[in-house]
């Protein structure tokens, strides 16, 4: 945070995310660890080696919110970078969020 204030980007940490159930009702809350730009999410770890469930934890975040860019990044001993993208565009497209639920399943 202190690199991006140092900057100049805009960057907020520690965001409550709200998670609606069919567009609707506040069902619960995520915290994403940063908030770039109002254009990234970030999401830090630090552990031995990447997991499919981090990498899940951030395309969930993705969903929740308008934001398509989401970076995880890893401080373990070797440090790994991942990105994902969701655009907005299937992420409203209700087949499209059909045809995700039934893959994960």
């Amino acid at each position: 945070m202190i690199e991006f204030k140092k900057e100049g980007i805009p960057a907020i940490s520690q965001i409550p995310i709200k998670v609606y159930y069919d567009d609707r009702e506040i069902i619960g809350e995520y915290s994403a660890d940063i908030l770039v730009d109002n254009k990234v999410l970030v999401e830090i770890k630090a552990t031995k080696k990447l997991i499919k469930d981090s990498e899940a934890q951030l395309l969930n975040y993705l969903r929740a919110t308008d934001i398509e860019v989401g970076l995880l990044l890893n401080f373990g001993p070797e440090p790994e970078i991942k990105r994902k993208a969701f655009d907005n565009q299937r992420k409203r497209n209700k087949e499209n969020l059909e045809n995700l639920r039934a893959s994960a399943s």
